[in-house]
């Protein structure tokens, strides 16, 4: 049990204080750059639009279910279906506070190859919906943009990267850490070292295992540093850290119904494709965690970690619980009245506040409907109003999440 504690310490340590900073930098590219900032390169059918797609996917912090709402909101602004599939496949592979968490329990090297190999993959996979799937086809897009937000920037700044974000992918940053750190523990040295003659099949089990769960760029990190330091190949460990992130059960049914059976063959297959390639290039070429960053996840250092890590890490640690404990009490303590007016209905495959934005926002358009809010962790959708539940339903279908009708 000492050694579990141990190693968690030490790994939360390691990230701490590139996630602070990883969360600040999101939050400036949330406030300051304006959604129209990025359809307004993305509106050509051209490689030149899929290019600016990656491009500006890359750095955004979004996960493969949130990036979802953002893509329709550019795809209404006139982005082309190929710049579309590009931003969905490149963006939530990686982002900004997710390169630096990797530099810091990975190396340089992995903290290089994740974004390269993110853009290439949503490139090539724009480009191949722009080759392949017909503009119109399968589109069941809504606007599904979130509201233009007002106050003190620097607030809102703070709130996304410190609240925000941290309700989004705190639970599930959390669970890496845990899994992380007991794989350090509880795995022997020797597991993966059995599959050593067959890269293939250990990305293929990890791709089995990754691509129906949802994982976030940022929690898979630890995950993966783990698992090479308990013999899993570095190529597979990539694998994980694309495919991962980049795509679940729930996104694929989402893009399905939003865009198609042939865009989501494209989008899926383009993901798997290139995660296996690029996990063997990366064997290939021999690329390691160096052993500096091996010695400190695994020995925590002659002297533990520095003062300004143990603060680093102490802080976070304080912003995780704080967030998660609102979203906890947002759970129990806004119980819905029975009002006359107010309908409470089940809505699944909602997983984070830009889900959450792309319902209501769809919802509020519908006859009738005076408010609603969604609630990802409740999975409930509350309409105050007289709305038909078949014009809800309908509008709900719309933004490609499940209506399951009202809830009991």
């Amino acid at each position: 049990m000492h050694a579990f504690f141990t190693s968690l310490l030490n790994v939360v340590c390691e990230m701490a204080p590139y996630l602070l900073l990883g969360f600040l930098i999101a939050g400036i590219l949330h406030v300051f750059v304006p959604k129209r900032f990025y359809s307004k390169y993305l509106s050509q059918d051209n490689k030149f639009a899929v290019l600016w797609a990656a491009l500006l996917g890359v750095p955004l912090p979004l996960c493969s279910c949130g990036v979802i709402p953002t893509a329709v909101g550019l795809k209404r602004e006139g982005a082309s279906k190929g710049a579309v599939a590009s931003f969905l496949i490149a963006t939530p592979q990686t982002g900004i506070d997710s390169i630096l968490a990797t530099f810091s329990l990975m190396g340089l090297g992995f903290a290089i190859v994740r974004p390269v190999a993110a853009l290439i993959t949503g490139v090539c996979g724009g480009l191949l919906v722009n080759r392949f799937v017909k503009e119109g086809e399968g589109d069941g897009f809504v606007d599904a943009s979130c509201d233009v937000e007002s106050g003190n920037p620097l607030w809102r700044v703070l709130k996304y990267g410190y609240y925000d974000m941290i309700q989004d992918i705190g639970g599930r940053l959390v669970l890496g850490l845990l899994v992380a750190a007991l794989i350090q523990v509880a795995v022997p040295d020797s597991f993966f070292l059995r599959f050593g003659s067959q890269p293939l099949l250990q990305m293929l089990v990890i791709l089995v295992i990754a691509i129906p769960m949802y994982i976030c760029s940022t929690g898979s990190i630890p995950v993966a540093a783990a698992l090479i330091m308990k013999g899993l190949s570095p190529g597979a460990a990539l694998v994980m850290l694309m495919a991962g992130p980049a795509v679940n059960m729930a996104s694929i049914l989402v893009v399905r119904k939003a865009l198609g059976n042939r865009f989501t063959w494209i989008y899926l297959l383009t993901i798997v494709v290139f995660a296996i390639g690029f996990g063997f290039l990366v064997n290939a070429i021999g690329l390691q965690i160096p052993m500096d960053f091996m010695h400190h996840a695994a020995h925590h250092g002659a002297g533990g970690p520095s003062l300004f890590k143990l603060i680093c890490a102490a802080v976070l640690t304080l912003l995780i619980i704080f967030a998660l404990t609102m979203k906890l009490f947002d759970k129990i303590l806004h119980k819905q009245t029975q009002e006359a007016d107010v309908t409470v209905y089940t809505v699944e495959g909602m997983h984070c506040s830009h889900c959450e934005a792309a319902v209501v926002r769809s919802v509020e358009e519908v006859p009738g409907v005076e408010s609603a809010k969604a609630n990802a962790s409740r999975k409930t959708l509350t309409i105050k109003g007289p709305a038909k539940e078949e014009d809800i339903k309908a509008a709900v279908d719309k933004t490609g999440y499940t209506f399951k009708g009202i809830s009991r």
